[in-house]
């Protein structure tokens, strides 16, 4: 039995900071601000804003699509660092908001940048050992609680946001092979001290710029495909740089790995949701490639096929 993702949904907060307005008080210039971090600005979630009530709007949104969505879930995974609680987890909070039934198996993954394709991984685990049929897989992360608004280093890159993944053994794309790690022993890269978010913006560059192409070519090998296979590359978006830098690295066109964050920044699980969520009906892109790298440090990489 092959698993699919079969459509996302999407939230983001109205609110928004603009870096541009913010260049003197981090001395930055504007090509910085575009070319090099690429985040014009930043979204926010607004004070009464939680990571539940974000998801809830993602899903309104999946609902409008996908109007069935909630009928047959076996399984929902919650993929967040900041939720609004541990106890009890997020997943089970949503369970109950959508009124999904009891035979349902509800956890939360405390993961960032690579957290969509690890749920994404255990839910094709779920799905092709036929213990699940349909499951659900929110990411929220709003990075806003623990961000310093006057570290130069993290709050220009951070933004707020929610996205819902619907995934069952028949669908959209049909999810193939994954490639994963973790480099445990430099987490400390990026981490929070005392609540706060810090960050080596040079270490995760460098961690990225070498593991996402080793990665990206392992799930290619796998896969029996080339670079020239691909019609896109979802990769996180920690920063133009950095998707860029892999874009150039693995020769790809750089409208096959486009940066499409500069209006809201680094959603951090939900990165790539963002990215696909208009390409699930855009019959011109059949097979994607998605990678998500960062915190732990640790990556993700699966290839997603169109179902013709």
């Amino acid at each position: 039995m092959n698993s699919h993702l079969i459509n996302i949904g999407t939230y983001l907060p109205d609110g928004r900071i603009n870096n541009l307005e913010r260049l003197e008080e981090f001395g930055v210039d504007e090509d910085f601000i575009v070319k090099k971090t690429g985040v014009v600005s930043v979204s926010r979630k607004a004070e009464d804003e939680t990571a539940v009530s974000m998801c809830l709007k993602a899903w309104e949104q999946l609902l409008a699509k996908e109007p069935t969505a909630a009928e047959g879930i076996d399984a929902l995974i919650v993929v967040s660092q900041n939720p609004d609680s541990n106890i009890p987890h997020t997943s089970a909070i949503l369970h109950g908001r959508l009124e999904l039934p009891k035979n349902c198996l509800t956890f939360d993954i405390s993961l960032g940048c690579s957290g969509f394709v690890a749920a994404l991984a255990t839910m094709d685990g779920l799905i092709t050992s036929g213990t699940i049929k349909r499951g659900l897989i929110f990411t929220c992360d709003p990075y806003s609680v623990v961000v310093d608004e006057h570290d130069k280093g993290t709050a220009l890159l951070f933004g707020d946001g929610a996205a819902v993944a619907l995934v069952g053994d028949q669908g959209s794309f049909r999810i193939g092979s994954f490639d994963f790690g973790t480099i445990g022993k430099n987490g400390h890269y990026l981490k929070t001290v005392d609540g706060c978010l810090e960050m080596r913006g040079n270490a995760i560059f460098n961690f990225a710029a070498t593991s996402v192409p080793k990665s990206i070519q392992t799930v290619l090998d796998a896969s029996a495909l080339s670079v020239e296979d691909i019609d896109l590359f979802a990769l996180h978006q920690g920063s133009r740089y950095i998707v860029e830098t892999i874009a150039k690295r693995m020769k790809l066109p750089i409208e096959k790995a486009p940066f499409v964050a500069a209006e809201y920044g680094n959603v951090v699980s939900s990165s790539i949701p963002f990215i696909l969520e208009p390409y699930i009906d855009n019959h011109d892109v059949d097979n994607v490639v998605i990678c998500g790298f960062g915190v732990g440090l640790s990556w993700t990489t699966s290839l997603l096929t169109r179902v013709k």
